[in-house]
């Protein structure tokens, strides 16, 4: 009994993949159905040009890559594709946050982006993890 709570299991990768893979699942298809405030209306609100080509493209890629995490298909490259959104989304709409309304304004919005930000930089770091379609590939190819 003391053996089972001490020891730890394999890192279960399936849970963050399924809670990234399904936020991003959603924002990217949000861009599409609901554009003045989540798509290239909210590019304009930032300041981006061409803002109807850069909330396509990026809601074409987290719409891809929500997917291919949930499916836990090159879930590294996949993450390396969003943790860019989010780098870029950091310093387009939380640093002036930072800025302008102090630290703990910043805190309270960024909170979600740093979750997201963490769990991304993990599923990099560990992959797919044992229930994903990269497993499958990975095992299938030593059997031949």
């Amino acid at each position: 009994m003391k053996t089972s709570i001490i020891k730890t299991k394999e890192l279960p990768l399936l849970i963050p993949r399924m809670i990234v893979g399904l936020t991003f699942l959603s924002e990217g298809i949000q861009k599409f159905i609901t554009p003045e405030t989540v798509g290239s209306g909210r590019f304009v609100k930032i300041g981006f040009q061409n803002p109807e080509f850069w909330a396509t493209m990026v809601g074409a890629v987290e719409i891809v890559c929500g997917i291919l995490l949930l499916l836990g298909l090159l879930s590294r490259l996949a993450s390396i594709f969003l943790l860019i959104i989010m780098v870029v989304a950091f310093i387009s709409t939380k640093v002036p946050i930072l800025t302008e309304k102090g630290f703990w304004s910043f805190a309270h919005e960024y909170r979600t982006d740093f979750a997201m930000t963490s769990l991304l930089i993990m599923l990099f770091y560990f992959g797919s993890g044992n229930y994903s379609i990269d497993k499958y590939i990975i095992n299938s190819g030593k059997k031949s």
